[in-house]
């Protein structure tokens, strides 16, 4: 008797313990430290597309600021549309068409993610709209390859389409679990924070797209002066306070390796910006503000693969370095006369690769002892330096190619380039029936 009441005493107890407390193993508490970070880390990154519209809208002509600064804002809509409804899932679902990129129905309009809670403690609502936000800037950087003849139409196209087809299988490529170049090496090819996905791909999409399409009118025989550089000194500001979020949010904690990313992101924009002024001055005898601020973009580009992995000589020397190149690669570019509007190809591209690729000889040792471990013997950096090679290699193809095909296709149903008529008159009269600076009408 005493036998067969012990089941249902069991479930009487039972009945007065909260659930919750009995299936807590299934769902991992939240971080609250770890979650407030991540969403300051994705305001941030958010801030950033503003930052980078006042940037690159300073430095076109008076006639195309709204227009320029149209790019950016028109991706931060259009973008997020695109990752909600199925961004998030191609570029982190799981392996499909033989990991091209990934799929997930429960990422599908994230209707699966409502009350998901990830290992790291924070909801997957913070992480999927944190991912947004590259998703969102990396199209807006290309844009400012192409500043100034545009068609607003065609750019609404192109950037949908280089989202879904360029930038979503990289991100899967990189980041995701079962993405392969995540997987090349015991460490996978390391991407912090997006040289590769993010200034790799753009800088070299806005490299192809300047060329498919041509020199501005007039370009280079007429001077093209900046519209407003105290804005572009702005912008720059903005994004190097937005790139915090960047790199240090992208190591999904709140703790030392946060710290380490956000420690290298600051001395690397700093050792750019006093490099590019001291370069600039020996070699123009000036050192110009805009200069300054091409320094800052250039070390904070640099840095964005290696800020998790290096300590503060690395990242100074990464820099440095990232400052040389760019400042060589724009000088290469006005000898080779082609048109990079805002040099998009000359700044993210070449900074990203030198990052990407340089990161591999100042990787801290505690990283380098775990890649040993993992191989079962030794790793060297000229070994991570194959891998890094090879990661930069398939994305510059990868995005060459990429937008390549989007281009010819986008220039089928509607014309890329602007007509003669919209680059006389400006993008923003023309495309957008406004002024940026008063909107008095001078007729």
């Amino acid at each position: 008797m005493k036998t067969a009441l012990r089941p249902a005493i069991l479930l009487l107890l039972i009945s007065f313990v909260p659930t919750s407390n009995l299936f807590a193993a299934d769902t991992p508490p939240i971080d609250s430290g770890t979650t407030a970070w991540m969403l300051t880390s994705t305001a941030l990154v958010l801030l950033m597309i503003p930052g980078l519209a006042m940037f690159y809208g300073g430095l076109v002509r008076t006639k195309n600021v709204l227009g320029t600064m149209m790019h950016s804002f028109s991706a931060m809509g259009i973008m997020t549309i695109l990752w909600v409804v199925c961004g998030y899932s191609m570029a982190f679902g799981q392996n499909v068409l033989g990991g091209w990129f990934g799929w997930n129905w429960d990422y599908f309009f994230l209707k699966g993610i409502d009350e998901v809670i990830l290992p790291a403690g924070i909801p997957e609502y913070v992480f999927s709209m944190f991912q947004a936000k590259f998703a969102i800037i990396t199209p807006a950087l290309i844009a400012g390859a192409f500043a100034e003849r545009v068609s607003y139409k065609a750019y609404c196209f192109f950037i949908a389409l280089w989202g879904l087809i360029v930038y979503n299988p990289l991100c899967h490529w990189v980041w995701a679990s079962d993405g392969f170049l995540f997987n090349l090496g015991p460490k996978g090819a390391i991407d912090f924070a997006g040289g590769t996905v993010v200034h790799i791909s753009a800088g070299v999409s806005g490299l192809v797209a300047a060329i498919y399409l041509g020199p501005r009118k007039a370009f280079p025989h007429l001077p093209m002066r900046p519209s407003n550089l105290v804005m572009t000194l702005i912008g720059a500001g903005l994004l190097w306070v937005g790139w915090f979020g960047f790199n240090a949010g992208s190591s999904i904690s709140s703790g030392l390796s946060a710290a380490q990313a956000l420690t290298a992101t600051q001395i690397a924009a700093a050792a750019g910006a006093i490099a590019w002024v001291v370069i600039e001055g020996i070699h123009q005898g000036k050192a110009t503000a805009l200069g300054f601020v091409s320094g800052i973009l250039a070390g904070l580009v640099a840095i964005t693969p290696a800020a998790g992995v290096v300590q503060p000589t690395g990242a100074l020397a990464i820099g440095l370095l990232a400052t040389i190149f760019c400042y060589l690669a724009i000088i290469l570019k006005n000898k080779l006369g082609f048109d990079d509007t805002l040099d998009a190809f000359g700044i993210h591209g070449i900074g990203g690769i030198v990052g990407a690729i340089f990161l591999s000889f100042f990787i801290r040792d505690s990283w380098m002892a775990d890649a040993a471990t993992i191989a079962g013997g030794s790793w060297s950096a000229f070994q991570q330096l194959g891998i890094q090679c090879l990661a930069v290699l398939m994305a510059v193809a990868y995005a060459a190619f990429g937008t390549l095909l989007i281009l010819v296709v986008v220039n089928r149903i509607t014309k890329f380039r602007s007509n003669s008529e919209a680059e006389m008159k400006g993008l923003d009269n023309y495309y957008h029936g406004e002024r940026g600076y008063g909107m008095i009408n001078p007729s």
